[in-house]
């Protein structure tokens, strides 16, 4: 287990080192002028000039993207942002715990509320509660994200008055973004809970312990759960992986000043830095995530758990 995360450890730096690449070379690339969107239509040719000597923009290729991998990886700097004039990895770490805070609730609720409900459907296959749970997926998963948002503030906001529409204060103002964005996902995982359920639940080893006469919560709960959970945790996985980069479109609506927020800003205003650093920080993370539910899969099942102990990986 430790040789196969220390592998996956230098992995996630070759990964690194690609994604810093190839988001440097994206940028470098892209038609246009920074410095002209910084200082604006009315800046001289001369005031432009300087403004990218000072930016270091004005070197070749080569040379930036060498100053650049030397300041990530072994400086461990992310720039300075052109529009704030601040360290990226500072405004980064003042960030980071709203994003977190409003994902991991999120996270949660679809955990908390989907699992159930496909596990209900799975159980009552053709019945009402089963069509319920498919319908009201269908429903969740085809409207769009930013639209319930929107709606939401107008119902819980401007009609009723019952939730502020913006900004950061208490819990209140985090109730709205954290429902909006869970309802796509606890659709997600109600229709994959209930895949995998149906999957296991005519296997060979479930109608042995029924014939057993085992209660069929035991059922569920020993033998069924644990061998539907695999896809489910990939799912989970991924969505977690999504905590800090999936946050943009909500933290625009609702005006938190998260990492999404500060990523879409430094899009709109060409900061370089600020699109670097957000996107290096996006892949390390996800890396991360990508690694815990490899392990999870592990706790999960005995038989990848044994792979590992006896170093045959297949």
């Amino acid at each position: 287990m430790r040789k196969y995360v220390v592998n996956r450890l230098l992995w996630t730096i070759v990964v690194l080192l690609g994604v810093a690449f190839i988001i440097f070379t994206i940028l470098y690339f892209t038609p246009g002028d920074p410095t002209e969107m910084l200082l604006g239509a009315n800046a001289t040719p001369v005031e432009l000039a300087a403004k990218r000597a000072a930016l270091g923009i004005d070197k070749p290729y080569i040379v930036q993207l060498y100053n650049f991998y030397v300041d990530t990886f072994i400086k461990f700097d992310l720039g300075t942002s052109w529009t704030y004039e601040t360290p990226v990895i500072d405004a980064l770490i003042e960030r980071l715990p709203r994003t977190v805070l409003m994902n991991l609730a999120s996270m949660l609720i679809t955990i908390a509320v989907g699992l159930p409900l496909g596990i209900s459907a799975a159980r009552h296959q053709g019945k009402w509660q089963d069509y319920g749970v498919i319908g009201g997926s269908m429903v969740l998963i085809s409207l769009p994200s930013f639209w319930v948002a929107l709606e939401a503030i107008v119902l819980f906001s401007v009609m009723l008055g019952w939730l502020p529409s913006h900004g950061i204060g208490g819990i209140k103002y985090y109730i709205l973004p954290v429902l909006t964005s869970a309802l796509p996902g606890i659709a997600g995982n109600a229709r994959q809970m209930r895949s995998a359920m149906l999957e296991v639940i005519r296997a060979d080893f479930v109608t042995t312990a029924r014939a057993k006469g085992q209660e069929e919560g035991v059922i569920v709960r020993k033998h069924i759960l644990p061998n539907a959970m695999m896809p489910v945790i990939t799912m989970i996985g991924g969505r977690f992986g999504h905590i800090v980069s999936g946050s943009s479109i909500t933290e625009r609506i609702f005006s938190i000043p998260g990492v999404g927020l500060y990523l879409l800003n430094g899009i709109s205003y060409r900061d370089y830095p600020i699109i670097r650093g957000c996107t290096l920080f996006f892949a390390l993370f996800n890396a991360i995530c990508v690694l815990l539910t490899d392990l999870v899969y592990a706790w999960v099942d005995p038989r990848i758990k044994a792979q590992y102990k006896s170093g045959r990986r297949r």
